[in-house]
């Protein structure tokens, strides 16, 4: 997450872009809270959805894709199909994983995935006063709204916006998602 986030920042350089509200969903949310720490000038608000909480990135739930077997890759879409894969939208998502390529990228991506790089940082976080808006679905069974939604809206100073969803709000409610996001970045001040 951490070179996501240099690359994101290196990004908007190269775009000459000042200022940016960053929206990031799950360990999306990482490189994310990494972009704020590291470059809080760079950012004009901050909005997470079901996301990680210092150490509590619910690597549980991905331990078996970090455990799979690259020479079966293949196989791995199927069966996170299976587990996961409860609305068609989801299962569409997913698809990106297809075949031995995507079950590659899909083992490569969680073997990456470093609960270290956020444990610390959560007084840097809440000095950097950014707007902050945090969204979850009640119904995550990842990341539990109580355990870590909570804990990151008091960290960040705001209201946690309680969407009727599960982990992939984005998907499973999307209209409460675009409306609460809508809300938050219209209440952000505007750029000088």
């Amino acid at each position: 997450m951490a070179s996501q986030a240099h690359w994101m920042l290196a990004l908007l350089e190269r775009l000459d872009v000042a200022r940016v509200t960053v929206v990031a969903h799950d360990v999306g949310t990482a490189a994310a809270q990494l972009m704020a720490v590291n470059a809080p000038q760079r950012l004009r608000g901050l909005a997470l959805l079901d996301g990680v909480y210092a150490d509590n990135w619910a690597m549980e739930a991905i331990h078996s894709i970090r455990e799979w077997d690259p020479a079966q890759a293949q196989r791995l879409l199927p069966v996170l199909k299976r587990r996961v894969g409860k609305s068609e939208a989801l299962r569409e998502m997913l698809s990106a994983y297809q075949g031995e390529d995507g079950g590659l990228r899909l083992i490569r991506a969680a073997r990456d995935l470093d609960p270290r790089q956020t444990a610390d940082i959560g007084e840097r976080l809440r000095a950097t006063g950014l707007p902050a808006a945090v969204l979850w679905g009640e119904q995550d069974d990842f990341l539990p709204i109580d355990g870590v939604g909570q804990r990151l809206a008091e960290l960040l100073g705001t209201t946690l916006v309680r969407l009727p969803g599960g982990h992939f709000t984005p998907l499973d409610c999307p209209r409460e998602v675009a409306d609460a996001l809508s809300t938050f970045v219209m209440s952000l001040p505007a750029d000088r």
